[in-house]
This record gives structure tokens, C-alpha cells and sequence, in this order.
């Protein structure tokens, strides 16, 4: 096993000083190479230790301005402090470098959900589904980016796919429950507001979309 496999089996063990100390090693010994540098922003990213994480990708690309994955970790270190422009510059980067993994994508498409620029999100989210659809959060998200920007269409069967991943999931629910209301089949927006209820007791939204269905078909009876 080599120093950089031994290093990151520690950081999955949260054994994270052991980890530091062959990621210090591997630098000492190779301080020209930017994968050290990566690896050891990565761990210090894990650790909230974002100052120091900053200078070791920025080190890595000082050495190696083509490393797709220290752009990625840039991204990861502005995203975490919603700092949604900046990430979304360098997740582009690491792609166009040739980092082309579902993660990226995701990231990248929920850098433009954030802004609020949902239609530019679409692509990016879509292609994190293709790329692992066993991504449940990936699809979910796809979903919602779909819905806000008006495809309801379009959303119905991506919610309907991600309650077939995960039948439990309150929010799947509650957006089925709001494009349902909005097609007028009240009962069934009923349905899906009240297993987000169930699954979810505090679901302020589906409580509300409950409220305004049970006062919609009140008015029906009169």
C-alpha cells in the first residue's frame, strides 16, 4: 500500500492526525509534485480548517495550474462558505480540466440552484443523474430545479423516480403535493401532503399545502 492509499484509509478512519503526518511526509519527500498538496487540502477541508486548505490547493496549482482536482477543492472550501460565484468558477474549471464525475456536476449545478438561476442548473444536475443514477439527492434536486423553473411537466416523474429510490422522502412528497394542487387533483395533492406530514411531523410547507387543499375542497362542497 502506498503512502497516499495509507493516508486517505486513515482519513475514512477519522485517524485524521495520522493522516497529516504521511500527507507531511509525501511533500517532504516530493515537494514539486501537487498531488500531496491536494490530498492534504482535502483533509484539512474535512476539518474545517479552510484558511490552511485554501493554501495547499492554491500551492498545488501554483505547481500544476492543469490539477482538475484542486480546482475542485477550491470549489468544495467556497461552497461550504456559500461563497456560490467562486465555487462556481472553479468546479467549471475542474471540469474543463477533465474532472468528469457526478460530484462536480451536482456541486456545480447547485452553486447556479443557490443563485437562484435555476434553468442553469438544469444541465449540470442532469448530468450528475446520468452519471450516477443511484443519486437520490442528484435526482431530487434535478426535480426541484425542474419545478422552479416552471417544467412542472417535466418534474412530476423525476419526484416520482426519487419516492422509488426512497418512498420516505417528505420533500418528494410535498413537491408532488404542490404540482398536484396546481393540476387541481386535490385529493391526491392531499395524499402526498399528508405522507410528508407523516414522514415528516414539522413540514411547515406541507402543513401549509395541506391547510389550503382541506380549505380548497371546503369551498367544493358548498
Amino acid at each position: 500500500m502506498d503512502k497516499n492509499t495509507q493516508a486517505i484509509n486513515y482519513m475514512k478512519e477519522n485517524k485524521f492526525e495520522e493522516a497529516a503526518g504521511i500527507f507531511t511526509e509525501i511533500i517532504e519527500e516530493n515537494p514539486e509534485d501537487p498531488v500531496g498538496y491536494v490530498n492534504f487540502g482535502n483533509l484539512l477541508l474535512h476539518i474545517n480548517d479552510l484558511t490552511r486548505a485554501q493554501r495547499f490547493f492554491e500551492k498545488a496549482i501554483e505547481l500544476d495550474e492543469h490539477v482538475a482536482t484542486a480546482y475542485y477543492g477550491l470549489g468544495n472550501l467556497y461552497f461550504e462558505q456559500s461563497l456560490y460565484p467562486k465555487a462556481q468558477e472553479n468546479f467549471q474549471k475542474a471540469i474543463d480540466l477533465g474532472l468528469l464525475e457526478s460530484d462536480v456536476y451536482y456541486l456545480l449545478g447547485m452553486t447556479f440552484q443557490h443563485q437562484e438561476h435555476f434553468k442553469l442548473a438544469l444541465p449540470y444536475l442532469l448530468r450528475a443523474t446520468e452519471l450516477d443514477p443511484d443519486d437520490e439527492e442528484a435526482l431530487f434536486q434535478y426535480g426541484l430545479s425542474l419545478a422552479q423553473s416552471d417544467h412542472i411537466t417535466d418534474a412530476k416523474p423525476v419526484f416520482e423516480s426519487v419516492l422509488k429510490m426512497n418512498a420516505d422522502h417528505s420533500d418528494a412528497h410535498y413537491n408532488l403535493g404542490v404540482i398536484s394542487l396546481f393540476n387541481e387533483q386535490l385529493s391526491i395533492a392531499l395524499d402526498h401532503f399528508d405522507e410528508a406530514l407523516r414522514i415528516q411531523p414539522d413540514h411547515f410547507l406541507a402543513a401549509n399545502g395541506k391547510k389550503n387543499v382541506e380549505e380548497a375542497m371546503s369551498e367544493n362542497d358548498k
